[in-house]
């Protein structure tokens, strides 16, 4: 084993918090990085050290590989968490880091590289035994992309092989549309990813995002922590998580589970993962892909299960085997997550940077907040606009739901725009509260026509 006296969290917001308490709590020193526009961030102050490390552009601060790494061996790190985003799923940064000398939290470098390209997933996938939907190994010729297609059957989804996280993918619905998207969408991919390389897949109509956490180690243990339903999307960012997925039956909360298990061990995958699925209505289960890091939503999965994964993912990373065994895991009530982000839902969710002139965050039984920021602070415009995540638990899905409309009623923000309104009026439309949501309903919901939120 070794010992972790110091971890430089190579993040900022909410996750960089979180995991400066996890490090706190196990007795480990944390080291926060920032860049010009965090200087006086809330995290940064919590942390047991911070350095400055370039300008507020994240490409000259938290993508800065080499000035991470400086300020880790400057400030006498043991180890690197990446936190998810940024420099999280980047093979050369995690093999930068071993090579440092350093432990970096999370997986090899290897198996980063392998999961990160998602044709090669794919077929990793299908070694694993785990289904996939139909499509094609890489492909740069659109001839050869428009054959492909007639076999699949449209609608297809063009994919780019370097993409993840939901970026990087187009429906098309014809031949002619596959022909003239084709090309710029590997140029697009090849701008975004530096990889042009496309693959095509069969878009499964009507489908469910569920995705299932597991934790590996080094001493051969692996399991899962259930499932979270991820379904609320908008543009394929996912908007509300929940966790059990609502009416998910028990044979099929197991085909998921033992699927991303089987396909944790097969790559000889270690720390924290999700797997990511669709399913279809009539319950085929596809692999969609693997996210090699700790995700944003993985606090509902916390809730139901009692696992501290931020610290399960430090007890890895020292070498120790996982606190528990699958036996020990069992669902334990329902949680939701809603993102609340800096956004005005009414001018098609343009970011709204400013000055927190009031963020008062609810609390009671059940309700939880993880956030970086506090009343005063200034929401840059040079990053993602998350503001905030509440998740809240209850004995029942009804429960928790209920939390999560009280806690926003509770909620006040002030001097910025935000999604709050939108998220008390999800929480009431009778369709989500049926639990009869697919990842393009929000969609399809807000293009109806104008959404209020309701009263009392």
């Amino acid at each position: 084993m070794n010992e972790l006296r110091r971890v430089l969290v190579a993040n900022r917001g909410e996750i960089a918090l979180r995991i400066i308490r996890a490090c706190h709590t196990a007795g480990i020193e944390a080291v926060s990085v920032y860049s010009t526009a965090d200087e006086n961030a809330h995290w940064v102050r919590l942390a047991d050290e911070a350095r400055h490390i370039g300008a507020s552009p994240a490409h000259k601060s938290y993508l800065n590989v080499d000035a991470v790494l400086e300020a880790a061996v400057d400030t006498g790190a043991d180890a690197v968490h990446p936190g998810y985003g940024f420099l999280s799923e980047n093979e050369a940064f995690a093999r930068a880091v071993k090579e440092r000398g350093l432990i970096f939290v999370g997986p090899s470098a290897e198996v980063i590289a392998a999961m990160g390209n998602k044709s090669h997933a794919r077929r990793t996938a299908v070694e694993a035994g785990v289904p996939v939907a139909p499509g094609t190994g890489p492909l740069t010729d659109v001839d050869a992309a428009l054959r492909e297609a007639e076999e699949i059957g449209y609608p297809v989804l063009i994919k780019a092989s370097a993409g993840g996280g939901g970026r990087g993918i187009r429906p098309v619905f014809s031949p002619d549309e596959l022909a003239e998207v084709f090309p710029g969408a590997g140029a697009e991919a090849a701008a975004a990813f530096g990889d042009g390389t496309l693959y095509l897949e069969r878009a499964v109509e009507g489908a469910r995002h569920i995705e299932v956490q597991v934790l590996a180690d080094t001493h051969g243990n692996a399991v899962h922590l259930f499932e979270r339903d991820c379904s609320v999307q908008r543009r394929r960012q996912k908007l509300v998580e929940e966790a059990p997925a609502p009416g998910l039956s028990d044979a099929l909360r197991s085909e998921v589970a033992d699927a991303a298990v089987r396909l944790a061990r097969h790559v000889g995958y270690v720390g924290a993962g999700t797997v990511e699925f669709l399913v279809g209505p009539d319950e085929a289960v596809y692999f969609m892909e693997m996210n090699t890091r700790i995700q944003v939503e993985h606090p509902i999965t916390e809730c139901v299960t009692g696992v501290d994964m931020v610290a399960e993912q430090l007890r890895i990373a020292a070498g120790a085997p996982l606190s528990f065994a699958q036996s020990d895991v069992v669902l334990n009530g329902a949680a939701v997550e809603l993102r609340i982000n800096a956004e005005d839902p009414e001018r098609d969710f343009a970011p709204t940077p400013g000055t927190l002139d009031a963020f008062t965050v609810p609390g009671g039984p059940g309700v939880r907040v993880d956030t970086g920021f506090v009343t005063g602070d200034t929401i840059s415009p040079f990053y993602d606009s998350l503001l905030a995540k509440l998740i809240c638990w209850g004995a029942d899905r009804s429960q928790a739901l209920a939390r999560a409309r009280q806690a926003l009623e509770e909620w006040e923000i002030a001097g910025v725009s935000s999604t709050k309104a939108l998220h008390r009026y999800l929480l009431d439309d009778e369709r989500f509260r049926a639990g009869a949501v697919d990842t393009r309903w929000l969609e399809h919901r807000l293009c109806e026509g104008p959404w209020t939120a309701p009263q009392g």
